[in-house]
């Protein structure tokens, strides 16, 4: 957490290629009453406390906060939503909602974990563990097209 003091002469060459890597994994933070406009991408976890219009992509954890309002696209490895998201979620492996978490648009998410009092409104695509590529639902709704299209 602590750094090592460096001289003036220094600071231009203070970071080296492995402090480099650990520092775009450092955790982000949009506080509450930050607004960002705009795409926002990020290798490490993000907390969102404020306002964010655009899209929001984490490799990492994505955290939304209960006064949080995203009204953007979202894709994040695992996500704990607590506020509002106006857009498409697509979560790599866990997504889960909080009772006071409101959810408008589509999810896609190996695990989606939904507690009591939390509101989604949007089409809900799980993924399939075996093939995370393509999950079954879409399978299953290419084939129905398929013999639809047939008739």
């Amino acid at each position: 957490m602590f750094k090592k003091e460096i001289k003036e002469d220094d600071a231009e060459n203070y970071y080296s290629e492995d402090e480099e890597g650990e520092r775009d994994l450092q955790d982000t933070i949009i506080a509450q009453g930050v607004k960002v406009e705009g795409d926002f991408n990020s290798k490490g976890n993000v907390v969102i406390e404020g306002q964010v219009l655009g899209s929001v992509k984490t490799n990492n954890n994505l955290q939304v906060g209960e006064k949080a309002r995203i009204t953007a696209s979202v894709s994040a490895h695992d996500a704990y939503v607590a506020g509002v998201i106006e857009g498409n979620v697509k979560i790599k492996e866990k997504l889960e909602l909080s009772p006071t978490s409101r959810i408008y648009g589509d999810i896609e998410a190996k695990t989606l974990v939904i507690t009591a009092g939390a509101l989604f409104n949007g089409k809900c695509t799980m993924l399939d563990p075996d093939n995370p590529k393509e999950s079954k639902t879409s399978k299953k709704l290419k084939k129905e097209e398929d013999a639809s299209e047939e008739n």
